[in-house]
């Protein structure tokens, strides 16, 4: 009888362990049934070139500045479809307002449709503009999607799509040659001819695609149709494609085009300094021990920078034929991240901070490692801006004596940033 109880009861215990298996398991299906699965966009398979091109080629446009009272005639770029309310994005140096009324703004789509477009919002500072395609239904856009630009990788193949020398629809395929790169922008407006940038574009990204003059302002894109950057100049001897081209990245372009939709423009962090990054052989020269890091040689009056103290050189000295103010403060951390050059500190601010957020600056002043806070301020407008005191060392170029550049300064403008770029900037 006892012998019998046992095995009623060891019976019961296995058919409740049974139970309680398939009960886990029926539950554990079912909560994993509610749980979507994101695929990895990383894991997926990429499209053949022509399905990619099939896929963004209604969402690439053409857009023309009509310049009714310039002879040379309109200026040609790129744009994108960026949302369904009819928002494209293109470069500033595209369609930068000209100084006639009659300047009218056209976005050709490529099956030929052309309309009529206004300008919402523009940051010369990024060189990235938004305007507003008028009178056309939802049914004829295409948004293309942004990826995330800091998980790209050098070596990953990318496609620029755009209108080379006015040629629509065309498609070239590289590869991310090159990462963190830093961009002149167009800051200075109307302020030009001739006038070279004071500040710049961080977080570049560089690309062996071919880019050509009339690329300016259409996608670079993934191998999944995304948008990773927006072509924007290129460097070279001749103002034509040389294997080296450069895209605003794609979280630059999320963050700013945001707030240019909202308010017609963005406010960039700013603190008010000049300064050049440190080398041991620049060090050496001037008499540092220290090599790395930023040197402060001019601060901006009431600036961010001025009211935290920071302090800029004093004492003259001649780099490579250029007299330098030394003596003074050496960022070397901005938030404990180390800060080898002016890259990044310009790369931190522009992807991580805002107008009125504070920074903890590390800095060597006389051999004395020092912290300091400091509020960031907005970057100062245009119309507003002393060249020789901002967030990027004065780099303003010689003038011959009738108050015109000298042509050679063109010539170098090509080189590094291409034709199309350089003659807006000169109004050539």
């Amino acid at each position: 009888m006892n012998e019998r109880k046992v095995f009623l009861l060891i019976s019961f215990l296995i058919f409740i362990v049974l139970m309680s298996c398939q009960t886990y398991n029926s539950l554990a299906n079912f909560v994993t049934a509610q749980i979507p699965i994101v695929e990895n966009s990383t894991n997926q398979a990429p499209l053949a070139l022509p399905d990619l091109f099939a896929k963004v080629e209604k969402s690439v446009v053409q857009v023309t500045e009509v310049d009714n009272s310039n002879e040379l005639g309109s200026r040609l770029g790129s744009g994108f479809v960026y949302d369904n309310s009819g928002h494209v994005i293109t470069n500033y140096h595209v369609v930068v307002p000209g100084s006639n009324d009659n300047d009218e703004l056209q976005v050709s789509f490529l099956d030929g449709n052309v309309y009529s477009a206004e300008l919402v919002g523009f940051d010369q500072f990024a060189d990235l503009a938004v305007i507003k395609v008028n009178n056309i239904t939802s049914d004829k856009l295409m948004p293309l999607s942004l990826a995330n630009s800091s998980a790209l990788r050098i070596g990953e193949t990318v496609v620029a799509i755009g209108n080379p020398f006015g040629l629509s629809g065309s498609m070239t395929v590289g590869i991310v040659s090159g990462l963190g790169r830093l961009l002149p922008s167009n800051e200075n407006g109307e302020n030009l001819p001739g006038a070279t940038s004071s500040f710049s574009i961080p977080n570049i990204i560089q690309t062996d695609a071919a880019i050509n003059p009339g690329n300016s302002g259409g996608p670079l894109i993934d191998t999944q149709g995304r948008v990773i950057g927006i072509n924007t100049a290129i460097f070279s001897n001749t103002g034509v494609y040389s294997g080296v081209g450069f895209a605003i990245p794609s979280n630059t372009i999320s963050k700013v085009v945001t707030s240019l939709i909202q308010t017609g423009s963005y406010r960039h962090p700013y603190i008010g300094i000049v300064g050049l990054s440190l080398t041991p052989d620049f060090s050496k020269q001037i008499g540092l021990n220290q090599t790395k890091g930023f040197l402060v040689t001019s601060i901006t009056d009431g600036s961010p920078a001025e009211k935290a103290d920071l302090q800029a050189g004093t004492t003259t000295k001649v780099y490579n034929g250029r007299e330098i103010n030394t003596g003074g403060d050496i960022i070397l951390k901005i938030d404990n991240r180390e800060v080898t050059k002016i890259d990044d500190i310009l790369a931190y601010l522009e992807s991580q901070k805002q107008v009125g957020d504070n920074v903890h600056l590390t800095i060597q002043r006389d051999n004395t490692i020092r912290e300091l806070d400091l509020v960031l301020g907005e970057r100062p407008s245009a119309d507003k801006i002393d060249s020789s005191l901002n967030d990027f060392p004065n780099r303003s170029p010689p003038q011959n004596g009738d108050g015109n550049y000298p042509e050679e300064l063109y010539d170098e403008c090509v080189r590094v940033a291409g034709e199309s770029f350089c003659d807006f900037l000169f109004r050539k």
